[in-house]
C-alpha cells in the first residue's frame, strides 16, 4: 500500500476502531446496571445503618398507618390503625370480633356492635339483661377507664411510640436481604438472625421509612404506610359516647 493509500485508510480505521469500542461500553453497560442509580443510596450502607436509619425516620414521622397482623400469646389481632404522637384511631379485628379504637390524649374509647357486649352463658345465647345492656352500647363509643385492666393493653394499639419501638426491633444479627418493592417503592431488605429475628422492607425512595415488617418467630406482617400524613382526631360527642366511670361493663 502506497504511503498516501495509508494516510486516507487510517481515519476510517480509527473511526471503525472507536465504533467497536463505544458498543462494548454500551453492551457492558446495560449488562451490569448501577442497582442504586435513582435511589436514597440507603441501599449501599451496612444494614446496621439501614436499620438505625429506617428507625430515626419512624421516630421523627408525626403519623403513621399500620396494616396488617399480630400474634401474641397465641392470639391473632388484624390492625388498620392511624398512629400520631397524641393518638390514633381506627379498627381491631380478634377471636371477640372486630371495634374500633380512638384514643386522644388519655381517653380512649372503644366502638363496637351489639354482639361484641354479650357474654354467653353457657347455652350459646347472652341473657336477656345482657342483650338489652349491650343494645344500648351497639355503635356508641364507650370510654375506657384508666383503671380498667383492659385500658392498658388497647392503649398499646394507639400507640405510636410504643408501637414502632416494638415492632422495628430486629433480633440476632443483622444482615442485609434482597432488593424488592412494597406498592410500588423500591426497598431493600434487613434481617435479624437470617429472618428468623425478623424482616424489614426499607424504603431506596425518598425518606427511608420502614414499608413492611415480617415479625419474628411467625407473628405476623404489617405494612407501613402514610407516613407524615396528616389526619384528623377528635373526641366523639356527647351524643355518641357513653362513660361507665371506673369500669366498663361486665357479665
Amino acid at each position: 500500500m502506497s504511503l498516501g493509500r495509508a494516510r486516507k485508510a487510517a481515519p476510517r480505521t480509527t473511526a471503525l476502531c472507536a465504533g467497536l469500542l463505544a458498543g462494548i461500553t454500551v453492551l457492558t453497560g446495560c449488562s451490569s446496571p448501577d442497582p442504586d442509580e435513582g435511589t436514597n443510596g440507603v441501599g449501599k450502607l451496612s444494614a446496621t445503618r439501614i436499620h438505625a436509619k429506617a428507625k430515626k425516620a419512624a421516630a421523627a414521622s408525626a403519623t403513621v398507618r399500620l396494616t396488617g397482623s399480630l400474634i401474641s400469646e397465641g392470639e391473632t389481632f388484624k390492625l388498620d390503625m392511624r398512629l400520631k404522637e397524641d393518638g390514633g384511631l381506627g379498627k381491631v379485628t380478634s377471636k371477640n370480633g372486630e371495634f374500633q379504637l380512638m384514643r386522644v390524649g388519655e381517653q380512649l374509647f372503644l366502638k363496637a356492635k351489639a354482639a361484641f357486649w354479650t357474654h354467653d352463658q353457657g347455652d350459646g345465647k347472652p341473657s336477656e339483661a345482657d342483650s338489652e345492656a349491650a343494645d344500648k352500647l351497639d355503635g356508641m363509643f364507650v370510654k375506657v377507664p384508666e383503671g380498667d385492666p383492659a385500658y392498658k393493653q388497647l392503649t398499646t394499639f394507639t400507640d405510636k411510640d410504643v408501637l414502632l419501638e416494638g415492632l422495628l426491633t430486629l433480633h440476632g444479627k443483622v444482615a442485609t436481604g434482597s432488593r424488592g418493592s412494597v406498592g410500588g417503592t423500591r426497598t431493600v431488605a434487613v434481617s435479624g438472625d437470617g429472618g428468623a429475628g425478623g424482616t424489614l422492607d426499607v424504603s431506596l425512595e425518598g425518606t427511608a421509612y420502614p414499608l413492611r415488617l415480617t415479625r419474628a418467630g411467625d407473628a405476623g406482617a404489617l405494612r407501613m404506610s402514610d407516613w407524615n400524613k396528616t389526619f384528623t382526631l377528635k373526641a366523639p360527642a356527647e351524643d355518641e359516647m357513653v362513660d361507665y366511670g371506673r369500669e366498663l361493663p361486665t357479665d
